[in-house]
């Protein structure tokens, strides 16, 4: 199947002038490739918002330069090998001249780069850097200038009119002074003095704003939401910070224009994200590639002080959740650095190509977040905010308020700023009645925002203690239009326990382990994930572990444990190790699941595996050592996990060897008592199976 090349990520970095080379031709192949660079230039279309002029004048002088070369491939030459160069020259044709040649097709290949990055690029930023490229275009005229006139045009022997021609180029190329068109300068002054004003909290004139996007071509959403993402995109390939805060208040700008000019809107069913997000999850994804607290593919990967690796969103929202313990190990952190797992990120990269799974990396979306607030950003948002709340307030129609509330979605999951904005903006409780809507787009929509400002660790209380909004989310977790919307109602509830006094508060809540219960259960892969995601976080509590027994949570592991056998080990890891022997005991017609999933399960599996049947050996005693040993094979199994598992899982899989042996020798005492510690894995002593 082909692949789109909108299915990878766009080129990061403009190339410089020194990455144009010329290539390693005959003189015949060379002026081939000059004529077919320069026909290509010449069928492109000049910008019509922008840079009008200095585009044309490109085109038109590439135009005029495909006859000069058609002309010199036309006529009869003869031709012979360089024995030093091992390239072929056509006689005719002095060497000063395909020198001439060589830098003209770098000139020309920079030409068409240009044009191409002017047309895909941010109509904004293009505006606000007009000097910056129009002085680009004018070198590059220099340049051609200069090539032409060395030339050797009398030793080509061209014929009258393409001599004439020549002269016309050359002298259209002596432009002393870079032009700018005046049109385009009083357009920027236009946006930069409105920018100004939105960082004075002065609220933008509608005919002037609407005049500035007419002019920049960005006439509905759709045009809109595109800027913006090329605003994103525009952001990773700076490398200067004031230019990154300069990008992140005009992507506030045309986000606030949006809204106010041409409404809201509702999400494309085509953006490269959701294609992303679709395809990943028809594949079977490599444990190692998922992160273990979303237990989706990583975009990119960090590793925390641990050195245990996670995907930076999901890792950073556990931060801003108040945790300062590894999620993984349990272990508390010295510090919480991210340090990117780049060699992880370029195998996942490299698997998704394989795969055809478009892979972007999450860092265009961690925009803001990472640079000093930026005053007139901040203002826009509020402007927008306040803007979207009173639409919505006086909206009597579903789909309108469907689109705004779309548009608060979006909003409440590009930064900080933005989630205290719409919070104070009292949205809350306008998403109560919402989230009840029979609309499934609107009621998906209205959990999902909440689910967005519950990543702001102040809005976790707000979302707590606003009358109707907990129990909506409930609501809509146990009996939701959509798939989509159960699961994200689960994700809110992750998000939330991640307090612990809202932990324990949650966990009391019966219609919130049912429904967790129910959605892991009978969902999609992608919710049931959402749903396990919530009860692992549950099952960190012991007074939780105790509800999310009594709701059945063992009986669900056990259904579910052949498709997800990785994330249901690791819920029963967490609950038999803190449930006690409650927990044990509901677990042991699992040793026999647990030993398939020991036998065939990924490393990360069989870790979970082991440290559970260990915990359920130790406090379950004789009986459930007897069930384990009788699984036939069971101590080869653990014999593999020990040469060949994690370390961890090598550690707990001797631990887990050390009991069976145990037992067969009759220690039943030490087996009841748990008198067994890890193993080193280190020591020299081996256990010698009997023959």
């Amino acid at each position: 199947m082909a692949v789109s090349p909108e299915s990878f990520p766009p080129r990061k970095r403009r190339p410089s002038a020194n990455c144009f080379v010329a290539p390693n031709l005959s003189d015949r192949n060379l002026l081939k490739s000059l004529l077919l660079l320069s026909s290509e230039i010449s069928t492109l279309q000049p910008l019509l918002f922008l840079l009008k002029r200095n585009t044309s004048s490109i085109i038109r002088k590439s135009k005029l330069l495909s006859v000069l070369f058609e002309e010199i491939l036309g006529r009869d030459f003869t031709y012979s090998n360089d024995s030093n160069t091992s390239r072929g020259h056509v006689s005719g044709i002095p060497p000063s001249a395909v020198l001439c040649f060589d830098e003209l097709y770098i000139v020309l290949q920079r030409m068409k780069t240009l044009l191409e990055d002017c047309r895909n690029c941010s109509k904004m930023w293009l505006l606000m850097q007009i000097d910056v490229f129009c002085n680009v275009f004018h070198e590059l005229t220099l340049e051609l200038s200069t090539l032409l006139d060395i030339l050797p045009s009398k030793k080509l022997k061209l014929n009258d009119d393409v001599q004439e021609l020549l002269i016309l180029i050359t002298k259209q190329c002596s432009e002393k002074l870079t032009y700018v068109d005046p049109k385009d300068r009083d357009l920027r002054s236009q946006v930069v003095e409105m920018l100004d004003r939105i960082e004075r909290e002065i609220v933008p004139d509608q005919c002037k704003l609407a005049e500035i996007f007419e002019k920049l071509t960005l006439r509905d959403s759709t045009s809109c939401r595109d800027e913006i993402e090329l605003l994103e995109e525009e952001i990773q390939s700076q490398t200067d910070e004031k230019a990154k805060s300069d990008i992140i208040a005009l992507i506030g700008f045309v986000r606030y224009a949006k809204c106010v000019l041409y409404g809201g809107s509702t999400p494309r069913t085509n953006s490269r994200r959701r294609r992303a997000a679709a395809a990943a999850a028809d594949v079977n994804v490599p444990a190692d590639f998922r992160c273990p607290i979303s237990l989706d593919l990583m975009r990119d990967p960090v590793v925390v002080s641990t050195g245990q690796t996670y995907d930076r969103s999901s890792i950073t929202l556990w931060f801003e959740s108040g945790h300062t313990m590894c999620p993984k190990t349990g272990q508390t952190l010295t510090h919480t650095d991210l340090i990117p797992n780049s060699a992880l990120k370029n195998l996942i990269a490299m698997w998704c190509r394989e795969q055809k799974i478009p892979f972007e990396s999450t860092e265009m979306n961690v925009k803001s977040n990472g640079f000093v607030t930026n005053k007139t950003a901040l203002e826009a948002t509020r402007m927008t905010v306040s803007f979207l709340v009173n639409k919505l307030k006086a909206s009597q129609v579903v789909e309108s308020a469907n689109q705004l509330v779309h548009e608060l979605r979006v909003l409440a999951k590009t930064d900080s700023d933005s989630r205290v904005c719409i919070a104070e903006a009292a949205a809350l409780p306008l998403m109560v009645k919402l989230l009840g809507s029979e609309h499934p787009s609107l009621q998906v929509n209205a959990v999902t925002t909440i689910l967005n400002l519950s990543i702001l660790e102040a809005n976790k209380t707000r979302i707590m203690e606003t009358d109707g909004v907990l129990n909506g989310v409930i609501e809509v977790l146990r009996s939701g239009a959509t798939w989509e919307a159960k699961g994200n109602a689960a994700a809110t509830i992750f998000s939330l326990s991640g307090v612990p006094a809202y932990k324990k508060r949650l966990a009391r809540k019966t219609h919130v382990v049912k429904g967790l219960m129910d959605l892991a259960r009978e969902g999609p892969t992608n919710s049931k994930r959402d749903a396990l995601v919530a009860i692992l976080n549950l099952a960190g509590d012991r007074e939780a572990v105790g509800k999310l027994i009594e709701g059945g949570v063992v009986e669900m592991l056990a259904e579910i444990m052949d498709g997800l056998p990785e994330e249901a080990v690791t819920i029963l890891e967490v609950v038999v190790k803190k449930g006690g022997l409650v927990a044990v005991a509901a677990a042991y017609p699992l040793i026999k699941k647990l030993a398939i999933v020991l036998r065939d399960g990924t490393d990360r599996a069989r870790e979970s595996a082991a440290a559970t049947l260990v915990n359920m050996c130790r406090k379950g005693g004789s009986e459930m050592v007897e069930e384990l040993a009788g699984v036939q094979g069971i101590e080869r199994v653990i014999w593999e996990i020990m040469g060949m598992g994690t370390g961890r899982g090598r550690r707990k899989a001797a631990t887990l060897l050390r009991v069976l042996r145990r037992w067969a020798a009759g220690l039943d005492a030490e087996v009841a008592s748990g008198a067994y510690s890890d193993v080193n894995m280190n020591t020299s002593t081996r256990i010698v199976l009997p023959g």
